[in-house]
């Protein structure tokens, strides 16, 4: 990641810390991939928001958007392209597996603009629907950590059912010899970075920061 003080060229804009932890570790485990800042927006709304004024930042070369894609792949896809339509960006009207790059355009002083949704672009879930990825195949602590979660009463949960994976991911991380977050955990090597999806997020990456 780039240090504070360089100009902030090439930004990916994130919801929240365990985001920019997650993103972090990839690229240390991938050093190719190029120098960037990651901006915490503190939730969805405040990211969209954000969107216009840091496409027409000066000197901007490349901005980047992970944001979840909760429930609603699709509205959250619509909110995005609305924003960037706004000021200049033109996105297609669906967003690829892969994530969406496209090339900037100098002479309106619009950057190299990308898109990519939490977990892969196409379904719906966050981070955590991620990182659940990247368990090692196998494991024998995961299945326990999953039977774990979906034996708690549903009148005792203390969660929505859409974060069912959120717990189990952090049930799993309860374990490891070091209980740790998500990001420390990749730093760790607990979790595998080379997974399809950790590559695919991490090819992203190098065609939005080159």
């Amino acid at each position: 990641m780039a240090a504070k003080d360089l100009p902030p060229e090439r930004v990916l804009l994130v919801e929240g810390v365990d985001d920019k932890a997650v993103v972090q570790r990839l690229c240390e485990r991938h050093p190719d991939v190029s120098v960037f800042d990651v901006s915490i927006k503190e939730g969805f709304a405040n990211l969209r928001r954000s969107i216009p004024v840091e496409i027409k930042a000066p000197d901007r070369r490349a901005v980047g958007i992970l944001a979840d894609a909760d429930d609603d792949p699709w509205g959250r896809w619509q909110s995005i392209s609305d924003r960037l339509r706004r000021v200049g960006v033109r996105p297609p009207d669906r967003l690829a597996p892969g994530g969406l790059v496209l090339d900037g355009e100098p002479r309106t002083g619009v950057p190299r603009t990308g898109v990519w949704l939490m977990p892969d672009n196409t379904a719906s879930g966050e981070l955590e629907d991620f990182v659940v990825t990247l368990v090692p195949a196998g494991d024998p602590v995961w299945p326990r950590a999953e039977r774990y979660v979906e034996d708690i009463p549903a009148i005792e949960r203390r969660f929505r059912r859409r974060k069912t994976t959120r717990a189990k991911i952090h049930a799993w991380l309860a374990t490891r010899e070091d209980p740790r977050r998500m990001g420390t955990a990749i730093r760790a090597g607990d979790l595998d970075v080379d997974q399809a999806l950790a590559a695919a997020l991490v090819g992203w990456l190098r065609r939005l920061f080159g």
